[in-house]
């Protein structure tokens, strides 16, 4: 592909996803459910803390956050990156939530000892499904299909994002990750990438979270070809407050962000952006 193809698109990614700076529990972790809601009597004015999420979760989250702010008074700076990219930053700079793609870097961030482990709260499933350019001019209907000769297919990089190494999981599981390899034109640092790759036609398609079928910037210009489940692998995004929280004295507000973003009041947030609640 042409560099100048890929800078401009990384480019555009970048200003549109606001970057740099599995209900499964997958572990049998136990968790701690709430249906406490945010207080409106600015408890927490003058208050930050930082949240590192998932950039796959940016549209229901500037909502929820947005939200929490209007009510509590409290400021919430936001780091969205690839699940690599974010467990990073916990490990060297810590923050005080931590939101990634899937369980298992909550669980791996769980045995640096970076979570409070009673904190951790799994919230929505984070459901894989295979992206095409509308219409799909290429008539893929399985993962069989990206194996084909001429099939253009970017995938996120397994070492950067939650849906990298879950798509890589998932063509392994069903032995196809050797041939598709061969049709695989770019592999990116964060979901929000592959979205912008399909809907500008520089590739045919992807693995990508079910949810962002919604998102405007591919709305009208992909189509969703569904997984079986036994094929599938369904993760499960988990929330959990930091030990930074503690050290920085933000526990207290910390906790109310926990406790909101998993709440059955945020549920109907979640909903609207497409994902399906753990509890329901």
């Amino acid at each position: 592909m042409n560099n100048k193809i890929l800078v401009f698109i990384s480019s555009i990614v970048i200003i549109t996803t606001g970057l740099l700076c599995g209900c499964l529990n997958e572990n049998n972790q136990s968790t701690i459910h709430s249906d406490s809601t945010i207080h409106n009597d600015k408890s927490f004015e003058g208050k930050t803390i930082v949240v590192l999420c998932g950039a796959g979760l940016m549209k229901p989250m500037n909502e929820l956050i947005q939200n929490f702010e209007n009510k509590t008074g409290a400021h919430v700076k936001v780091h969205y990156g690839g699940s690599a990219e974010i467990f990073g930053v916990l490990a060297t700079t810590g923050g005080d939530i931590f939101i990634p793609g899937a369980y298992k870097y909550t669980e791996d961030a769980m045995n640096k000892g970076f979570i409070l482990n009673n904190t951790v709260k799994n919230i929505t499933y984070h459901i894989p499904v295979i992206a095409v350019s509308k219409g799909n001019p290429k008539n893929i209907k399985d993962l069989d299909d990206l194996a084909k000769p001429g099939i253009r297919v970017v995938v996120g990089d397994p070492n950067a994002c939650a849906i990298g190494k879950v798509s890589k999981k998932i063509l392994e599981k069903n032995h196809l990750w050797k041939n598709v390899s061969k049709n695989i034109i770019v592999k990116t640092p964060t979901v929000n990438q592959l979205l912008i790759y399909l809907a500008t036609n520089q590739a045919d398609a992807s693995i990508i979270w079910e949810d962002m079928v919604v998102w405007s910037e591919g709305k009208g210009k992909i189509e969703v070809v569904k997984i079986p489940k036994n094929k599938n692998m369904i993760k499960t995004i988990p929330t959990a407050i930091t030990v930074y929280a503690k050290k920085d004295n933000n526990l207290a507000v910390a906790k109310a962000f926990n406790d909101y973003i998993s709440s059955d009041k945020a549920k109907e947030i979640w909903k609207k952006w497409n994902f399906v609640p753990c509890n329901d």
